[in-house]
Parts: structure tokens; sequence; C-alpha cells
């Protein structure tokens, strides 16, 4: 299946640690009425080694990879050399972090469909990712729009202009300290 075999081309791109070893803690014993009032948590699953296996029904996609800026190229080479299209760009603006989150949605044309979602975060205030036009032409749209809302600067872009926005906007309406 598509999404074993993505997993164990994303695997190289994430060297495994060594896992701590640590003498095991005494837990207290809790309280009668502290153990009733727990609230339950939906977990999620765990990240092995940047790849989360999610359930498409949940989340609209299958893989969850997430990346440092510099391994963003080598993570879209192994979408695209899957035959994956790109479906959209997009930022979040994690004010509290001050980070920008740049999300990239890939799927499948066939009937093994496969969604794959690659995000990466870069600082707040030098928003700067390789662009991944010279691997999908058709990003050169979606990393423009990108730019406009977000100020999210894709290095190498032929035509880094304002798609939607005047060309002389000097502001990013989707920032969260956008004022307008």
């Amino acid at each position: 299946m598509i999404i074993e075999k993505i997993k164990l081309a994303f695997q190289d791109l994430f060297p495994v640690a060594e896992p701590e070893v640590s003498a095991p803690e005494e837990k207290a014993e809790e309280p009668e009425e502290t153990k009733t009032k727990k609230k339950v948590k939906t977990k999620k699953p765990p990240r092995l080694n940047g790849v989360i296996e999610c359930n498409y029904t949940v989340h609209g996609y299958h893989l969850d990879v997430q990346v440092d800026a510099d391994q963003l190229l080598d993570a879209v080479s192994i979408v695209d050399q899957a035959e994956f299209f790109i479906e959209s760009i997009t930022g979040v603006d994690w004010i509290k972090e001050d980070q920008i989150e740049i999300v990239y949605d890939f799927s499948r044309y066939d009937f093994d469909t496969c969604r794959v979602v690659i995000r990466t975060r870069v600082n707040r205030s030098s928003p700067v990712v390789p662009t991944i036009t010279d691997i999908y032409a058709g990003a050169n749209w979606h990393e423009r729009e990108t730019h406009d809302f977000f100020g999210i600067k894709f290095d190498g872009h032929p035509h880094l202009i304002p798609l939607l926005l005047p060309e002389d906007a000097d502001f990013h309406p989707l920032l969260k300290d956008f004022k307008a």
C-alpha cells in the first residue's frame, strides 16, 4: 500500500534517537476525589520520527509529516516521486509561540488514494522557507498567495510578487496581529 511506502521513504529524513534510560519515578497515591474528576483526553497518535499515521475519516488525511525547513525539499521530493500532486499551501500563525507554520497538502488521483500533509515551522520574525516550484511548478501561485496573506518568503521563488493584494501592499491580512 502507498502509505507504507511513503512512511518508509520518510524514515530516512529522521534519524532514530537512542531511547533514554531513566530510573522509574515513584508516584504518590492520588486522593479518591482527584481520580474521579480527571477528564478523559483524546490521544493523538504518537509521532514516529516526524510522521504520524492518521485516521482519514477523522483528520482528512492519512499521513502528517513535521519537518524542519531544511528538510522540506527532501520531504516534497518523496511525495513527488510517489506521484502525488499538490493541493494547497497555506500558513498558520502561532503568534503565542512566535512561529508561523507552513502547511502543504498532497494527494493522488489513483484508486490507492492517500493524502499527505507536510508541515514546517519557522520563526515569525523571519518566515523563510525554500520554494518548491522546482519540484511542483503548480506551487507557484500557492506560494504567492501564502506570501500575500502571511508574509512567508519562499526563497528562490521565480516571481514572488503579490497575487491577490495590491502591488504596494505592506501588510499580511491573515497574521493574527493584523489591524485593518
